[in-house]
């Protein structure tokens, strides 16, 4: 592919590129590009607002060139102000780790692992002095850290604002210093400190990278941005059968938004899409999207069983089932709120009590509103529906 070429595939799908003259100099020169992404390993899980920047990256591999995946053992611990109204707790280097691990095995699913150098930063913050740290704090003036959005709506809201929040864009600016990176890929939140990369490299004699900020993937709820704190995301650590019902669960006009920063269908492609009905689209999404993770057979599966619930009115065939002496032993009747709970597929009976006050329990035909609500041991097969997805098999 030319120069040209590459850049434009560079491009697309992105927000804004910053530096793209001399990054076609350099693809011109022939120069293998190092590219930088970095993520802060704050919890076990990647979601899919993570996927939209390492599809990114995976095309850099695909175009010959070296993924640079920066994971911030070290930047963790001062905590990413980006968005945050407040600081953000501060996490054991133990759980700093564990979480580290499952991000390089969620991460790979996406990547080319043989083709990803990893680099924990705390390999080089680890080994500075408060001297050198003095230093770093040289290059940026309170001024500009109040310049920046988040920092300035804190302030002027006499928010505190921790020194060591301050030092964060400058952390995460010298990791490009380290690494020599030709660009940095990351949301469109995180503008600012890819540009301290920029200013710091120019200030080490090195070229500054070129900066590709990606759009912020919305959440389930088609508002806001996905994140795990507002509960609306999809993991890749989630289900095939969560998956597909998660996706099922977006707005229509967002699905769109899926098709094209999830799996990189083209404009075009999208448009001549939208002619056809939106719920067989998103169906179609749902099912590429869940065989992205578990394989094609498991997104045909859960397609076959959405529409065996959603469409012909009848439970799943896959659902688990229990012996009623798993779930309430000796006993000839139980509360169902303790039924569905030693099932052990829900996180608490706090849960189960609010799908019940939502109106979303099904005892076989019965629809259940009040908490305190027996069941009889059942003399036939008893399938009991909790929420849209979750259905229980309990035989007599």
């Amino acid at each position: 592919m030319s120069p040209a070429d590459q850049v434009a595939r560079i491009k697309a799908r992105t927000e804004r590129v910053i530096g793209e003259d001399a990054l076609l100099e350099r693809l011109k020169a022939g120069k293998k590009l190092r590219v930088k992404l970095g993520v802060d390993p704050t919890r076990p899980d990647l979601t899919f607002g993570h996927m939209v920047c390492l599809n990114k990256l995976r095309e850099f591999q695909d175009l010959g060139h070296q993924a640079v995946l920066v994971i911030g053992d070290f930047t963790t611990r001062v905590g990413d102000p980006t968005g945050r109204s407040s600081a953000r707790p501060v996490l054991t280097p133990e759980e700093i780790a564990a979480n580290a691990a499952t991000y390089l095995d969620q991460a790979y699913r996406i990547l080319d692992k043989s083709k990803t150098e990893v680099r924990p930063n705390g390999d080089w913050f680890g080994k500075m002095s408060f001297l050198d740290a003095i230093q770093l704090c040289r290059h940026m003036t309170v001024q500009q850290m109040l310049a920046r959005e988040d920092f300035s709506k804190r302030h002027a809201s006499n928010s505190p604002i921790s020194l060591v929040e301050f030092l964060y864009p400058l952390l995460q600016g010298h990791d490009s210093v380290e690494l020599r990176s030709d660009i940095e890929i990351g949301g469109s939140d995180q503008l600012f400190n890819m540009l301290v990369g920029r200013d710091l490299q120019e200030k080490a004699g090195q070229p500054p990278q070129a900066i590709l900020t990606m759009p912020l993937l919305v959440g389930l709820d088609g508002e806001k941005k996905m994140s795990k704190s507002l509960g609306n995301y999809i993991a890749f650590n989630d289900t095939a059968k969560d998956i597909f019902g998660k996706v099922m669960s977006v707005p229509d006009v967002t699905m769109w938004t899926y098709y094209r920063l999830l799996l990189g269908v083209d404009d075009a492609e999208i448009t001549r899409r939208q002619s056809e009905h939106p719920m067989e689209m998103k169906k179609q999404l749902a099912a590429a999207l869940t065989a992205k993770f578990h394989g094609a057979e498991a997104g045909a599966h859960e397609r076959a069983q959405f529409e065996k619930v959603f469409s012909k009115g009848e439970a799943r065939d896959d659902m688990p089932e229990f012996g009623w002496e798993q779930l309430a032993p000796g006993a000839t009747d139980v509360g169902v709120v303790d039924l569905l709970a030693a099932t052990n597929l829900f996180p608490s009976k706090k849960e189960i009590m609010r799908l019940i006050e939502g109106g979303a329990v099904k005892v076989g035909d019965t629809k259940v509103s009040d908490r305190a609500y027996r069941v009889t041991r059942p003399e036939a097969d008893l399938v009991i529906q909790a929420g849209k997805r979750t259905f229980v098999k309990v035989r007599p």
